[in-house]
């Protein structure tokens, strides 16, 4: 079912598939690795252009660039998202507890801010 909730609200505690393959992306495009594959990918292109290939395949290789641009910015978005979600509710969290130890008595706020210090592995 597609929605258009924010991803921090969808699904509950658990993540979704597309989550759970979003944090993999994130993880993977900010590693070495992946930096040397776009590397290599814009060296190639460049070598195609120099070479001389047909124009048919250089027009290939640049929309098969771009469909995996866009791939990778709803992943990264997606990443990005959840984890502003999971800062915000850490901030509130902790101006809640703040509010009540002003107040000179611990209750709810202390035990959700306990349970978000580590939103962002769950979310």
């Amino acid at each position: 079912m597609m929605t258009i909730e924010h991803p921090a609200d969808r699904g509950g505690d658990e993540r979704g598939r597309f989550e759970r393959f979003a944090e993999s992306a994130s993880k993977f495009t900010s590693s070495p690795v992946f930096f040397v594959f776009c590397l290599a990918l814009v060296s190639l292109t460049v070598a195609l252009h120099l070479v001389g290939v047909e124009v048919t395949w250089l027009l290939f290789a640049g929309e098969s660039m771009t469909a995996v641009t866009l791939m990778l910015l709803a992943l990264l978005k997606n990443s990005e998202l959840r984890a502003d979600r999971a800062i915000q509710r850490k901030l509130d969290a902790i101006a809640a507890a703040l509010l009540e130890a002003q107040e000179g008595t611990p209750g709810k706020a202390h035990e959700n801010l306990r349970n978000v210090i580590r939103l962002e592995d769950e979310i």
